[in-house]
């Protein structure tokens, strides 16, 4: 990564927008509503990345107890809070510029559900595990919105939630590789931010409207989602009068097998027979499932 007084310095080889479209919302949890951009028929899987959900819910609908093995899910708030709890124990709210990394690992039965006024909205990705990490113990790391690594410079403000960018780094540690930037650029303002050339990287627009990847490339507006091409950066323009905020995320793929059923992603159908074998008998990592409910579950009858 560039030091932080050339973040600016020319790419050598700045990575084109080979795919581009958008995320139509469509229901998912208990009447919630998210913007599917990752996960859904036109993109089921970029390696590493498993889904990309914005969301926006309101109470009483949420996400009720549900369980998860093999990847790591990311919660970023953008409105509101969401409270979370799971049968470990672990029971938190994250409000809005707050960050959860959960490794699920072996086994995770959790809920999310929103708080009880207004709406919340905020963003999900999920990041896919090796073989060799998608048993290991479950995991938290949680930043409140303070303790977020952000810097400005020259029209362009950073948030870094995980990787590095500006001469900041995110204290996150990723199992799987990952930078994850929530970037606002100013009217008349220009980024070019690298990235290793061996990753792959998307753009998702949540507000205003810049332009990516070439200078005269038609500009994007919010909830569209940009494939990168090869290359070792991004370039983005704001020749807009309003600011763009957008997320850039990339990742080291891993190349394996991927066999996904709903909220368990392995590497072979017999390890996805497994994990439904040991989630509907409470074994391997969900014996604590068996007499689980979140207190929000019990209450609302979920």
């Amino acid at each position: 990564m560039p030091e932080k007084d050339d973040f600016c310095a020319a790419l050598n080889e700045p990575r084109p927008v080979v795919r581009k479209f958008l995320a139509r919302p469509q229901h998912e949890g208990v009447g919630a509503v998210v913007r599917r951009s990752i996960g859904r028929f036109e993109l089921r899987y970029f390696d590493p990345f498993l889904v990309l959900d914005e969301f926006s819910v309101t109470a009483p609908a949420g996400f009720p107890d549900h369980p998860h093995r093999g990847f790591e899910t990311v919660t970023y708030m953008l409105q509101g809070s969401v409270t979370h709890e799971d049968f470990e124990g672990h029971k938190g709210t994250i409000g809005v510029g707050d960050l959860q990394w959960m490794t699920a690992g072996r086994g995770i039965v959790h809920s999310e559900m929103p708080a009880p006024q207004g709406t919340q909205k905020g963003l999900q990705l999920w990041v896919n595990l090796s073989s060799k990490y998608k048993m290991i113990e479950p995991r938290y790391q949680e930043l409140s919105s303070k303790d977020i690594a952000e810097t400005t410079k020259d029209g362009i403000k950073v948030r870094v939630i995980a990787g590095e960018a500006l001469g900041i780094k995110s204290p996150i540690y990723t199992r799987t590789p990952t930078m994850y930037l929530d970037f606002t650029l100013d009217p008349e303002s220009h980024l070019r931010q690298p990235i290793p050339k061996s990753w792959n990287a998307f753009v998702y627009v949540l507000e205003g409207e810049g332009i990516f990847g070439r200078s005269k490339s038609s500009s994007v507006n919010a909830h569209h989602l940009l494939l990168l091409g090869s290359g070792d950066g991004l370039e983005a323009w704001n020749k807009s009068s309003k600011s763009l905020r957008f997320i850039l995320v990339g990742g080291e793929p891993l190349g394996e097998p991927l066999v996904q059923f709903g909220p368990f992603v392995m590497n072979t159908q017999e390890e996805i027979d497994q994990t439904i074998d040991d989630f509907e008998n409470y074994t391997n990592g969900f014996e604590k499932a068996r007499h689980w409910r979140s207190e929000l579950g019990l209450s609302l009858d979920f």
